[in-house]
């Protein structure tokens, strides 16, 4: 399993919902606004907007913020964020890719660049890492879909790239340019999906023992906690062991 998966996996365990559930919402929020004033705000005639409105449905944001996030869009007063991507190493020699909405660039890149620095990472040059991920789309749905087989097939059918299941998912991923395509597929197929985001996939991987996993777990978090970070993606890789140990801490 990715790291970014067992990632999310942990901090379900640790008991962080709450904390993370009202940042989660500010940040599919967040998405829903740039995507709807840099194309049109009808999902239907914008690609990005709708998937930002499905992962949004997915996670539970409530209608009313959804709609309130495409209406502040059209308004005069709607921030200008810019999307950056920033690129660094964490605790144990892991790549960690930080996706940021940002209306001021030296405001970010001074805190992702100290919170890399305080936690035992260091932050790189763009591409200093991204060669260790490919961008894929990424469609999840729950095991109870039906089994291995018909989802593959499915899968297939859509126009898909791979599939990985387990007893809890079906994980499916496809080429970033066909996520719209290859989701509305599956919908059709399979019902409305867990997930449905762009992702950064590690084609490489760094493992991480007990005490590198603590370690990069504080980055993360704290990466996490900053407003205008999006999305944080790692490569590492941990042993069930190791994992079973970090989550009873």
């Amino acid at each position: 399993m990715a790291g970014h998966s067992k990632w999310a996996n942990i901090q379900h365990r640790k008991g962080r919902q709450d904390k993370l559930r009202s940042k989660l919402f500010s940040k599919l929020a967040k998405e829903i606004t740039v995507a709807a004033k840099m194309g049109d705000p009808d999902p239907d005639k914008n690609p990005r907007l709708r998937l930002a409105v499905k992962e949004a449905k997915s996670n539970s944001v409530p209608k009313d913020v959804i709609e309130r996030a495409i209406k502040k869009s059209q308004g005069g007063d709607a921030e200008n964020y810019d999307e950056i991507r920033y690129e660094g190493y964490g605790p144990g020699g892991v790549a960690v890719i930080v996706e940021a909405m940002t209306d001021n660039r030296n405001r970010t890149a001074s805190t992702v660049r100290s919170t890399f620095s305080k936690n035992g990472g260091s932050l790189g040059e763009t591409g200093s890492v991204g060669y260790m991920f490919d961008r894929k789309g990424e469609v999840v749905y729950p095991g109870a879909v039906g089994d291995a087989d018909t989802v593959m097939m499915a899968a297939i059918e859509a126009g898909a790239e791979d599939v990985q299941s387990d007893e809890d998912n079906h994980v499916i991923y496809c080429a970033d340019t066909d996520l719209n395509e290859v989701s509305n597929a599956l919908e059709a197929d399979l019902g409305e999906s867990d997930s449905t985001k762009l992702i950064w996939k590690p084609n490489m991987t760094t493992e991480v023992d007990a005490e590198g996993l603590t370690k990069l777990m504080k980055l993360l978090d704290t990466l996490e906690e900053d407003d205008d970070v999006q999305r944080v993606t790692t490569n590492f890789e941990a042993s069930d062991e190791v994992m079973a140990a970090f989550a009873e801490e």
